[in-house]
């Protein structure tokens, strides 16, 4: 053995044995750290976790929404995997320098595969190191998604994963040259095919010299390897280099077993790890959490999803917050979380007496010093002492001290979705969002001043607006044909198709009153029998639960789960995308299991079955008020149908049925779709901060320059309304209007059959008060 060698060999082995010690050190770390949050049951159907957690990594089906980033990824990681077995080649040839792997070191469908995954690692990082420049925020600024990210950790991983890539293919061609000088069968073009021509030019070095060359270059990777994992093991807070380890766990532990996306429901508030019962909250321990008021509030796996963070900012790059420059980003409350976090754990490990002996205060010292009181680090005692909600010092999205989380940024929040659409590894924003809101609305009682009014009409009038219950069945009046009521004209509603739940807005908002007498009369006319409750309706308590009111929000529901079970429902129809939403995935968590379909998703299915019509394209406006003449339009999706609840198709099939009717598609549409702001209780709040999310949006939908904005939900519907209103008065086409499918699809079933008296039927008169705008 050279003196080299022996050189490589001390300088190797004794860097991997300190690398390994520190990694392993950090691993027990994370362990410890995680089990300071709250227990949660993440582990049934452990088949389908694993099928999702392969079908994910394998098949990279989160990171499919930038294809090109997306096969960049997909090569570094698997070439990152695959790979492993050349760093112990790379050991083997300290030893010697021509030392291949025992059985497969020569054989050809490994070195293939190795060569391949080689070449991919080297051409995907540079791809990612060119769309990372091409990103950043020094010619971008908040545009950027990459804005707020840390740049140093991004480079030493990018370093790294070039540097291992390179020294590969090096190897491989220096491999390749040892063989061809001492006559190797093996060193042929089979098995270097994409390296022998590496290798052509180190011809003519000497055996010895090809030997040594070897060596200095596995010794190379070996250090860029090991210099990795010693820098990533002293930085536990480096997402970028730890979500390669940490997401195969946050996949495998996600909410929804089969894989869906942690959207659609909330997970209910809990204590201990079991949901809360509020008709039992007397039961409760007087320091219970109520939601999350400090970070060990949160649960393992919300511990976990902050350090799965690698700072992509695809999350921040579709937030309509950050887009309307708001100090909301998910992936920097992500990132400030998770570095809390860490601080702040050696607090949570010390004993009692050690926090004691800290708590007795002393001369402060430099906390980069490095001192200790009691035994904690100085800084963990000060990070003990922040608030995770509260004023915070400097910028609200970066703080440089204060609390963790400004104010601004927790209820900038609209719940809709598009970061945990968005997020590669599968982190769940809104849950761990509206669970700080729980804590700040039912134990702080600190909650943006609007949503006072809304919780009061919620609890005195059971609806956001505060109206009478007994105006709930205005929208019916003067309509051409009975609407039956549930409890009166039927008494079991076996005896009709569907309950119509008509909704709050639906019911007392004048623009969503001809959605629901649209959707009424199409049931009408296909002959599908419904009823509604009438002023046995409340409001399903979707805004008070996004709000952070799970007390009110289970009152609402419980109240509406044991009227719907009363009447027999079975099946329900719905207007409104968060009222489908809360019924068909929040009601069962209390007792109320039935069929929900949205309206666009019944009147497709009725289209298909011909039992509506559609004969002729929708013409000028009539008393009905169905709006005018439109060659084109286009369709928003809501969040709450879209995102939420995968329902794409149904609307703009609908809309595709109607004749002579183009369709134009806004840039930002389907699981991108932007928010139109009314969302997690927004609806009920002014919009103070920066630019409005439903001017944004509105803007996007005239520049398609579409004749009418089709909506599903009359939330989306009255925001786009006020942000039209706002541009027509800019200047923008005073022709273009907000409408919902159902009047689209009314308009032409009518002109088609010819309905004279239905075309003539007289607008729902307005309400005797006015409701409050959004």
């Amino acid at each position: 053995m050279s003196p080299l060698q022996i050189i490589a060999l001390i300088v190797g082995l004794g860097v991997t044995l300190v690398a390994v010690s520190l990694f392993v050190r950090t691993i027990v770390g994370f362990v410890a750290k995680f089990r300071l949050g709250q227990p949660e049951a993440r582990t049934d159907a452990p088949g389908a976790r694993t099928l999702t957690l392969v079908r994910e990594f394998l098949g990279h089906t989160r990171m499919a929404r930038k294809p090109v980033v997306a096969v960049a990824h997909w090569g570094v990681m698997l070439g990152f995997l695959l790979l492993t077995t050349t760093l112990a080649t790379a050991y083997g040839q300290l030893f010697d320098p021509h030392f291949a792997l025992p059985l497969i070191g020569h054989w050809p469908p490994y070195i293939w595969l190795a060569e391949l995954f080689g070449w991919f690692t080297i051409i995907g990082i540079i791809a990612l190191i060119v769309i990372r420049q091409r990103n950043h925020p020094r010619t971008l600024d908040r545009s950027s998604r990459f804005w707020g990210s840390t740049f140093w950790e991004a480079y030493v991983v990018e370093f790294v994963i070039l540097g291992v890539g390179i020294c590969i293919v090096v190897l491989r061609g220096l491999e390749s040259a040892l063989g061809k000088a001492t006559g190797a069968d093996w060193a042929d073009l089979a098995h270097f095919p994409t390296t022998s021509w590496v290798g052509s030019f180190f011809d003519g070095l000497s055996v010895g010299a090809l030997g040594n060359t070897i060596v200095v270059v596995a010794l190379v990777k070996i250090l860029i390897s090991m210099g990795w994992m010693i820098t990533v093991a002293l930085t536990p807070t480096m997402g970028v280099a730890w979500h390669r380890f940490l997401a195969f766990f946050n996949i495998w532990f996600k909410r929804h077993a089969e894989g869906r996306t942690s959207l659609g429901e909330l997970a209910p508030i809990a204590v201990g790890g079991k949901p809360v019962d509020f008709e039992n909250i007397e039961e409760l321990d007087e320091d219970a959490a109520l939601g999350v008021g400090k970070v060990e509030d949160f649960t393992w796996k919300g511990l976990l999803d902050f350090s799965t963070c690698t700072e992509c900012g695809r999350c921040q790059e579709q937030c309509p917050a950050w887009h309307t420059d708001k100090p909301l980003s998910p992936k920097m409350l992500m990132v400030n979380l998770r570095n809390h976090h860490h601080a702040k754990a050696p607090w949570l490990m010390a004993s009692e007496e050690a926090r004691a002996a800290a708590g007795d205060g002393g001369e402060p010292v430099d906390q980069t010093s490095g001192a200790t009181t009691g035994g904690i680090m100085l800084s963990a005692v000060a990070e003990a002492q922040r608030e995770l909600v509260g004023a915070t010092e400097g910028d609200p999205t970066i703080p440089t001290g204060g609390a963790v989380v400004d104010p601004d940024v927790l209820w900038a929040c609209t719940t809709c979705g598009a970061c945990v659409e968005q997020c590669p590894v599968d982190i769940e924003h809104v849950d761990h969002i509206v669970d700080m809101r729980r804590y700040q609305t039912l134990i702080e009682s600190a909650f943006p001043s609007e949503l006072s009014g809304l919780f009061k009409n919620l609890e005195n009038k059971q609806n956001p607006w505060g109206m009478s219950a007994r105006a709930r069945m205005d929208w019916a009046k003067d309509l051409p044909f009975e609407v039956k009521m549930a409890g009166a004209d039927v008494e079991d509603l076996d005896e009709v198709d569907y309950l119509f739940w008509v909704g709050c807005a639906g019911a007392y908002e004048d623009r969503a009153k001809k959605t629901t007498r649209a959707v009424a009369e199409l049931l009408n006319t296909a002959d599908v029998s419904f009823a509604v409750l009438g002023d046995g309706e409340t409001c399903t308590g979707d805004p008070a639960r996004r709000a952070g009111n799970e007390f009110l929000f289970q009152m609402l529901a419980q109240q509406n789960v044991e009227v719907l079970n009363e009447v027999n429902a079975t099946k329900i129809v719905v207007t409104c995308a968060h009222c489908f939403n809360t019924i068909k995935n929040e009601y069962p968590q209390l007792g109320g299991k039935y069929e929900v379909v949205h309206h666009t998703q019944l009147l497709n299915r009725l289209v298909r079955e011909k039992k509506l019509t559609p004969v002729a394209k929708p013409d000028q406006a009539d008393t009905s008020g169905v709006a005018s003449t439109a060659e084109t339009v286009t369709y928003h999706d809501p969040c709450y149908l879209g995102r939420h609840n995968g329902v794409y198709s149904p609307p703009r099939e609908l809309l595709g049925a109607l004749p002579g009717v183009e369709m134009r598609e806004m840039p930002r549409t389907k699981e991108k779709s932007f928010c139109c702001g009314a969302g997690g209780a927004r609806m009920w709040m002014e919009e103070k901060l920066g630019t409005r999310i439903n001017v944004n949006r509105t803007e996007e939908a005239l520049a398609t320059g579409a004749d009418r904005i089709a909506i599903g939900c009359p939330f989306c519907r009255v925001m786009l309304s006020d942000g039209l209103t706002q541009k027509q008065s800019e200047g923008a086409r005073e022709e273009v209007e907000v409408v919902d499918v159902a009047q689209m699809l009314l308009a032409a079933v009518r002109r088609g059959q010819g309905d004279e008296e239905a075309e003539a039927a007289p607008e729902p008169q307005p309400d005797p008060e006015p409701a409050p705008s959004a």
